[in-house]
């Protein structure tokens, strides 16, 4: 009996461990699931502030940096942590910021320029762009990452359609919203590594200051007023804020670190089918008819580079003894 119970004391941690490694991207993908529907309000929401592009991507993430001020300045963890960051670690904080600031500020013009159906479907080329530079780093993503990654996008495409004008104005809208998607890229990589030994909110901090530091200048410089706003525009400005970037950006930078920035980037994409649900229930623009089926093609997608993300890699080959 004695030998029983330390047999079965023995086993018992078995079952707890594999709950407890499975819990934690439980928990990311509540997290990650939120963030998504954080975001896909950032579309129908931008559509409804009366405010230049440039002007609106500045105030989101500066309304961001200040409202994250508090807790930088009352929290002693963060602040040593922030005062104590490595070198590389804060210049990358900062590269992040500036590829955060050239997705809004390439992405956000590029409407005004293209139909939203081409700029819709170019920006949202985050995943595809994540994968290949993955590959130049030096990473082999598994075949059912670039097979899942492709299945995702061809759910956008099904749902905003092919419309590529050719006209000088349409091209460059159009090159305007794919240097967005390669910029979302960078900005998604960047977090993963940073993320590896930061805290979300000294990242985010750092990050949101560097692109409301560049946003400034290319903002003033475009002419875009960053004032005279009706109250009404305000209060729209703050919710794009709390809702898009706090609980839509922060969180996708919480996730990836968990979840990778393969698995990140492609549920970016339910963003597209996401914000055509909420303009429904909010501004009364039923989705289309593909609206449903793309959604699904892209949970299929995204399924698959979750699949490919969780199969341990087999280890090497161990060399024969002779």
């Amino acid at each position: 009996m004695t030998q029983l119970n330390a047999a079965r004391r023995v086993a018992s941690p078995a079952r707890p461990a594999s709950l407890a490694a499975r819990s934690p991207h439980t928990l990311d993908g509540l997290l990650l699931a939120v963030a998504v529907a954080g975001i896909s309000l950032s579309g129908p929401l931008v559509a409804t502030v009366a405010a230049p592009a440039l002007a609106v991507a500045f105030w989101r993430n500066a309304l961001a940096v200040v409202s994250l001020l508090p807790a930088v300045l009352l929290r002693a963890p963060l602040r040593r942590e922030l005062a104590g960051l490595h070198r590389r670690t804060l210049l990358l904080s900062l590269a992040a910021g500036a590829a955060l600031a050239a997705h809004f500020g390439l992405w956000l013009p590029s409407l005004g320029l293209t139909s939203v159906a081409s700029s819709v479907a170019l920006v949202t080329t985050t995943p595809v762009w994540t994968t290949v530079l993955l590959r130049l780093l030096g990473r082999r993503p598994p075949a059912l990452v670039w097979w899942g990654t492709l299945l995702s996008f061809a759910g956008v495409l099904l749902l905003t359609g092919v419309d590529l004008a050719v006209s000088p104005r349409a091209l460059a809208g159009d090159a305007l919203a794919l240097g967005g998607g390669l910029a979302g890229a960078v900005y998604v990589l960047i977090g993963a590594e940073v993320r590896r030994t930061t805290s979300t909110t000294g990242y985010t901090f750092l990050c949101y200051a560097s692109a409301a530091l560049l946003l400034l200048p290319a903002a003033l410089l475009g002419g875009a007023a960053l004032g005279g706003y009706a109250g009404g525009t305000w209060l729209k400005l703050l919710l794009l804020t709390l809702v898009s970037q706090l609980l839509g950006h922060s969180l996708l930078n919480r996730v990836v670190r968990g979840l990778g920035p393969s698995v990140t980037s492609t549920a970016i994409l339910l963003e597209t089918p996401g914000a055509a649900l909420i303009a429904a229930v909010w501004l009364g623009q039923l989705p289309p008819a593909a609206a449903y089926p793309a959604l699904l093609v892209i949970l299929a997608g995204l399924a698959l580079v979750i699949r490919a993300e969780r199969t341990p890699t087999p280890p090497p080959p161990s060399p024969a003894v002779e």
